[in-house]
């Protein structure tokens, strides 16, 4: 519905606005900027900084007839006595709104000299310095002299890490709250708060460890002086000395915008290196939010131990070589093998990658696979989100069921966009087989055993737990299903994809299925036509194996093996890692920082991101790479440029069709209005001026596949059943190379309840003996309360090799 307009008139223009504008909001919408620092346009209004002050006048009514008073012929106009925050005041039909009188001028002049009471001097150090909105606001109002005694000001202890991410100065803060609101608000952690009163008060953190939270960077965007900062970019930088490049996040499948911050510097050996990684804003993917392993993890694209050179196996040794000898040696291999050719490819990969390789094994014969250990995605190319999707505007008309997977965890902007559409009033059913933090906002929780994840959701009109669910769903117009792999392998996740598809198709709404996919273009791969393997070890034998941005030894030692029995091995990396090793050819590829290309989104958004820094050494382009082993085999590939491999790819893929980078650099304004120069407003996040991208077309007509039986173990009370869960931060290299989050991984440990704990007389925080698949790890174990009976969670990617459920033995080391 939409809501009623109201016109007023703000600083000698006329606008009109939906009721229920706040004035500040109303007077962006024509350009004239009303000065803020506590208030910001993704939370509540508080009136804290009284930096917003502004005369206001409302038409005076008459009693008797409710009709404005008429003056002249026009309403006539009363000013109140005191100035009011605009902040905080709706607007009104016939408000007149002065901003630039001498009174409200005067009253902002005197908020900006009280603030500066106790603020240092600190602007030719401090990090905020070009972007500060104290700086700004100080030079259109700030007075030459101050009333108030030098002696007097508040001294306070400075660079007081709240966490390891995140340093406080306590002199510099202004006690606007926006860190505090942010945290309580947007993210439903209130790990920080004010502490004691009056000039005293400060911010401090109530969690342990500090500042527990994995959007802590949002606070230093929003901050509006230079109080908050992150760990890796303290000093590092002035703003007016970097370069700005848009790019994507490559972290998970949200498909997060960003800018690379980025600045020549000797301490690099005059290279040019990443700053820093902001927002970039896009209302209908991350807003203009960031989680911290998408802020901090970058440093590994400046990993010294990135590969820089190809290798080649001689003498049962890698030496480094040419790119004309590797590239004729892959493909000589390739050519000898024919339709023995297997690609294997990650998801981490560009779409013009993965266009690239799998034509290549197209035509040679071979076989193009994807990596990894979650399937369905042959439904979610055919019922995935329409371009009309935005979880941003979700409300009561639509029912969210999250399926098997912990979205803090794996796809944490989506976490917030679904906790703030659950608050907003849409029905959110969430089914797992344990507690995560997104239940807090359910309307409707659906607990199951491991193992009954497709049933459940196939029947959930005939059971207890689901027949409120089912009636949620059918009261609204609108299904959006997001389902995971959590406690599932690939054929586990690929039947509760279809019981999800099925389930969407028994509404009768549009909806839409979503994947939570590891990797950032895990639906690109989807949408471009990988299957994915179940049985790699047996895929391997006696094929030219071809791998690009995947690590199937580093994951499971037992494909190592594996691999052995393989003719030939080739693979594309950036690192040397545990495959690359075993490999006979090793390509050094370039970094997402390093070139452009596209991604597609968990939410089938297709999205480009662009070059930020030159190549690391000799590396290149994966795109190029397969270009140039193909011309090698006798196939010819576009190799040239990452916009005409996708073009091609355009061409040849119906659900591309019509899409060019020019369309995905068509841009629109967004509401807030973001990244001017009124950085007091937004935050330091950026305006979007390289694109929105584009969400695909679906593939329409096409019937779901059986839903094929399968053989789910089952947690008992002889056999413990070892589960395998995604946590954000792991043992990839992404993570490992980040000197800020490696100390976030933790020990390698074991989940367990209180109750399995004392059958198996173990100790929270105990070594214990772990057997799985035959083999033995040592490990710690953690008791949560949240771990149903007979069952242990364990990590992927921690250092025990688990993909699918499996049973296990414990015993105290």
């Amino acid at each position: 519905m939409n809501k009623k307009t109201v016109t007023l008139m703000i600083d000698g223009q006329t606008v009109s606005v939906p009721e229920g504008t706040l004035i500040v909001d109303a007077a962006k919408t024509i350009g004239i900027e009303i000065p803020v620092f506590c208030y910001h346009p993704k939370m509540e209004p508080v009136g804290m900084c009284r930096m917003c002050l502004v005369e206001l006048g409302r038409p005076v009514i008459d009693r008797a007839s409710g009709q404005p008073v008429l003056e002249d012929g026009k309403p006539k106009i009363q000013f109140g006595s005191k100035l009011e925050t605009a902040c905080t005041t709706l607007v009104s039909e016939g408000m007149v709104v002065d901003g630039l009188s001498e009174k409200a001028v005067s009253g902002r002049k005197e908020i900006v000299e009280f603030l500066l009471t106790s603020h240092p001097l600190d602007c030719p150090i401090c990090d905020k310095g070009g972007e500060c909105p104290l700086q700004e606001l100080t030079m259109a109002y700030g007075s030459p002299e101050s009333r108030f005694l030098f002696d007097d000001k508040q001294r306070l202890p400075k660079h007081v890490p709240l966490g390891d991410l995140i340093w406080l100065d306590r002199e510099r803060c202004i006690q606007c709250a926006r860190c505090i609101r942010f945290q309580y608000e947007i993210v439903g952690d209130s790990v920080l708060e004010f502490y004691k009163r009056g000039r005293a008060t400060d911010i401090v953190t109530f969690s342990e460890p500090g500042f527990d939270s994995i959007f802590s960077g949002n606070t230093t965007d929003i901050c509006p002086v230079g109080a908050l900062t992150t760990s890796d970019f303290r000093f590092g930088a002035r703003p007016w000395e970097m370069d700005s490049t848009a790019s994507l996040c490559t972290q998970c499948a949200v498909g997060c915008n960003t800018v690379l911050n980025t600045r020549r510097e000797a301490m690099s050996d005059g290279r040019i290196v990443i700053k820093r990684i902001m927002p970039r804003q896009n209302e209908k993917v991350n807003e203009i939010w960031l989680c911290d392993k998408g802020r901090f993890a970058h440093h590994f694209t400046s990993s010294e131990s990135r590969l820089g050179k190809p290798l080649i196996r001689k003498n049962g040794k890698l030496e480094e070589t040419s790119w004309e000898i590797a590239t004729a040696s892959a493909g000589e291999g390739i050519k000898a093998g024919g339709k023995d050719l297997l690609v294997l490819a990650g998801g981490k990969l560009a779409n013009e990658d993965l266009f690239n390789l799998k034509s290549l094994a197209d035509q040679m014969g071979g076989t193009a696979l994807l990596y990894s250990n979650m399937g369905g995605g042959q439904l979610t190319t055919q019922m995935g989100v329409g371009s009309e999707h935005n979880f941003g505007e979700v409300g009561s008309e639509t029912c969210i069921l999250v399926a098997s997977a912990d979205l803090y965890q794996e796809a944490p902007i989506w976490y917030l966009r679904i906790k703030q559409a659950a608050e907003r009033g849409a029905k959110l059913i969430v089914a797992a087989g344990r507690e995560t933090k997104l239940e807090k906002y359910a309307s409707h929780v659906i607990r199951y055993a491991y193992g009954d994840e497709t049933a459940v959701i196939g029947s959930l009109e005939s059971t207890p737990a689901g027949k409120a669910a089912m009636e949620a769903i059918q009261s609204t117009s609108n299904l959006i299903v997001l389902y995971g792999n959590d406690g599932l392998g690939l054929d586990g996740s690929t039947s509760l994809a279809v019981s999800c598809a099925a389930l969407i198709k028994k509404s009768g709404h549009e909806g839409g299925l979503i994947g939570v996919w590891s990797h950032a273009n895990d639906q690109g791969a989807w949408e471009l036509g990988y299957e994915a393997a179940n049985d790699l070890a047996a895929v391997f034998k006696d094929k030219v194996v071809y791998l690009a941005a995947c690590d199937p030894a580093g994951d499971d030692p037992r494909l190592a093996d594996a691999l052995k029995t393989a003719k030939a091995v080739i693979v594309q990396e950036l690192f040397l890692t545990e495959t690359a090793k075993l490999a006979d050819v090793v390509l050094p590829a370039e970094a997402f920082s390093e070139r452009e290309g596209t991604f597609t989104s968990g939410e089938r958004r297709v999205q480009r991101f662009f070059t930020a820094v030159p190549a690391w050494s000799d590396s290149k382009p994966d795109h190029a790479i397969t270009a140039s082993i193909a011309e090698k085999t006798g196939v010819e590939l576009e190799g040239e440029s990452a916009s005409g491999v996708f073009d091609k790819l355009a061409e040849t893929t119906p659900t591309f069709n019509g899409l060019n980078y020019a369309r995905l650099e068509e841009s629109s304004e967004q509401w807030p209005l973001i990244g001017g120069e009124d950085l007091y407003y937004g935050g330091t996040g950026y305006k979007n001026e390289a694109g929105l991208g584009a969400v695909l077309s679906r593939m329409e007509g096409t019937k779901l596949p059986e839903l094929k039986t399968v053989e789910f173990l089952r947690p008992n009370d002889k056999a413990l059943l070892a589960v395998p869960i995604n946590r954000l931060y792991d043992n990839g290299k992404t993570v490992e190379s980040s000197v800020l989050l490696v100390k976030h991984i933790g020990e390698t440990c074991i989940r367990i309840s209180e109750d399995t704990a004392a059958i198996h007389k173990l100790k929270g925080g105990s070594d214990v003996l772990v057997t799985i698949n035959g083999n033995q790890y040592q490990t710690k174990v953690i008791i949560d309360k949240n771990v149903p009976a007979s069952v242990a969670l364990l990590p992927r990617s921690m250092g025990i090799p688990i993909e699918t459920p499996a049973t296990i033995q414990l015993k105290a080391a």
